[in-house]
């Protein structure tokens, strides 16, 4: 039997810090959060939550996130909280809204870490590049806070 070993998560939409599911299922269960990038990735808007979707090749597309550490002994319990709560039933499977991939993510040094990462599976990823909205700089937390803001007064 082949087990899957114990990496961080990067998360990057309503489970980063100061977001609403951090507080429900990721607070108190982790050891270390840290700013990190997911390269070759876009960010789109999703029904109350975003999607990162990968693209290959493409070195100016990122996705804005944390990566989260779990707390000894707590990894087994957050992995199937988090599959449950991302919709990952097994990899591939039909009814899945992400897939759990391993991926290198950047601390914010430029230090690469092969981490867990929730991405669009592949019948939500068709339909977002076929018609989808993309948040601008791959940053969920920083669309969220200009929406709580509201709109900016247009200065000459």
């Amino acid at each position: 039997m082949t087990t899957e070993p114990e990496l961080p998560f990067f998360v990057y939409g309503t489970l980063r810090p100061g977001h609403h599911n951090h507080d429900l299922f990721l607070h108190g269960r982790t050891v270390a959060e840290e700013p990190a990038a997911l390269p070759e990735a876009v960010l789109y808007h999703g029904p109350g939550y975003p999607y990162a979707v990968e693209t290959p090749g493409d070195s100016r597309a990122v996705v804005v996130g944390d990566l989260l550490t779990a707390a000894p002994g707590r990894y087994g319990a957050l992995l199937a909280v988090l599959d449950e709560l991302e919709q990952c039933d097994a990899p591939g499977h039909p009814g899945n809204l992400y897939e759990r991939v391993a991926r290198h993510v950047l601390r914010s040094d430029g230090t690469p870490v092969r981490a867990w990462v929730y991405i669009a599976a592949a019948g939500v990823t068709a339909r977002l590049r076929a018609g989808g909205t993309p948040i601008p700089g791959g940053d969920w937390s920083a669309r969220t806070a200009a929406r709580r803001a509201g709109p900016v007064p247009h200065t000459p």
